[in-house]
C-alpha cells in the first residue's frame, strides 16, 4: 500500500513538473537566439506565381517583402551547386537526365509550364527566365534575405560546398539547412555547426514521442527550426474521390498528432521557430497562425502577403 502511494505521488509530481516546464521551458533551457524571424516563406521562390527555383521567382518574392526564400540544392557533374528540386530533370525540363551526370553548361532550361505540387490541378506558366540558377547567384542577388536550403541528396561534397558558399558570403546567420534524412542533417551539423539545422523526419517523430510522454521539457534540442507539413492539406492536393478510407484515417491521425498548439508554444518559448508547409489557402494560413506557428511556407507569396496585411500580422507579432 505504501509503495503504491509513493508511486502515485511520484507520478503526480512528474506530471506537474512536466506540465510546468512545458509552459516555462527556460527554467531548464537557455532560449535559442535566432538572428531572424520568418513569418512569410516563399516555397521554391513561389512556385505558383513564377517557375519554381528561378531567379525571377526569387526576385518577385523578395520584392514582395518575403522573410525567407526556400530552395533546394544539387551538385552538377562539374561540381557546381545548383538550385533545383528534382535530382532528375525529366519533370521540370523534359530531359531524362540526372543533374549529377551533366555539367552546369549542359543543363537544359525549364519547361514553359510546370505543375504546382501543392495545389491540385494548378500550373504555372513562366516568362523569359527558365534557367536553373547557381546557389551563389541567389547569395549574390539577395545578400540580406534569409535562405532555407534543402540538401536534396546525401552527398558529402554537396554539403561541404554549400557550407563553403555560406561562409564565403558571410551568411551563417541568414541560413538554415537540412533534409528529411537524419543522416544528412547530422552531416550538415558536423560540417558547420554554426549554420542552424532543421528537424529531420526521424527527429520529428522523436519530438512527438517526447511531447506525448511528457519528457520533452527535460530534453535538450540542437535544432533551431521545426519545418513540418499540415497533414490536412493532403485532402486538398489529392482527388477526394480517389482517397481510400485508410488514407483518410492516416491523414486525420497525423494532423491530430502533429498540429498541437501546446507543442508549438513550447518550442517557440525555447527559441525554436515552427514553419508549416506548403499552405496555399487562406483558411490554412489562418489555422497555422492560430496554432502558434511562427511562419508559413507558400507557393503563392502574393496571396500570403495580402492575407497577412489584411490580418495585421507582422514580424513583431
Amino acid at each position: 500500500m505504501c509503495a503504491a502511494v509513493y508511486a502515485l505521488s511520484a507520478l503526480t509530481g512528474y506530471v506537474l513538473t512536466s506540465a510546468l516546464l512545458l509552459k516555462c521551458p527556460t527554467f531548464l533551457h537557455r532560449r535559442k537566439r535566432g538572428p531572424f524571424l520568418s513569418k512569410h516563406i516563399s516555397h521554391r521562390g513561389g512556385a505558383g506565381e513564377n517557375l519554381e527555383n528561378t531567379m525571377a521567382a526569387f526576385k518577385h518574392a523578395v520584392d514582395l517583402g518575403t522573410d525567407m526564400l526556400e530552395l533546394d540544392c544539387h551538385l552538377t557533374k562539374d561540381g557546381q551547386v545548383v538550385v533545383s528540386h528534382d535530382a532528375n530533370l525529366k519533370r521540370a525540363t523534359g530531359i531524362n537526365a540526372r543533374i549529377s551526370d551533366i555539367t552546369y553548361a549542359e543543363l537544359p532550361p525549364y519547361l514553359c509550364k510546370l505543375g504546382v505540387t501543392f495545389q491540385r490541378e494548378c500550373f504555372c506558366e513562366g516568362g523569359e527566365d527558365k534557367q536553373i540558377p547557381l546557389l551563389r547567384d541567389i547569395f549574390d542577388a539577395f545578400p540580406n534575405t534569409p535562405v532555407n536550403i534543402d540538401i536534396k541528396v546525401n552527398d558529402d561534397t554537396l554539403i561541404k560546398k554549400v557550407s563553403e558558399l555560406v561562409v564565403k558570403y558571410d551568411r551563417e546567420h541568414l541560413t538554415v539547412w537540412g533534409n528529411a534524412s537524419n543522416q544528412v542533417v547530422k552531416k550538415c551539423y558536423k560540417e558547420n555547426p554554426r549554420i542552424p539545422v532543421l528537424f529531420s523526419y526521424p527527429r520529428v517523430l522523436q519530438l512527438l514521442g517526447l511531447f506525448y510522454t511528457g519528457l520533452l521539457p527535460f530534453v535538450p534540442l540542437k535544432e533551431q527550426f521545426l519545418e513540418i507539413p499540415m497533414p490536412s492539406i493532403f485532402f486538398k492536393i489529392q482527388d477526394p474521390n480517389r482517397l481510400t478510407r485508410g488514407q483518410r484515417l492516416i491523414a486525420w491521425l497525423a494532423d491530430t498528432l502533429l498540429m498541437r498548439k501546446a507543442l508549438f508554444k513550447h518550442l517557440t518559448a525555447r527559441g525554436i521557430q515552427v514553419y508549416i508547409w506548403v499552405l496555399n489557402d487562406e483558411d490554412d494560413f489562418q489555422r497555422a497562425f492560430d496554432l502558434g506557428a511562427t511562419g508559413v511556407m507558400t507557393d503563392f507569396p502574393t496571396r500570403l502577403k495580402d492575407f497577412m496585411d489584411r490580418k495585421g500580422i507582422s514580424k513583431l507579432d
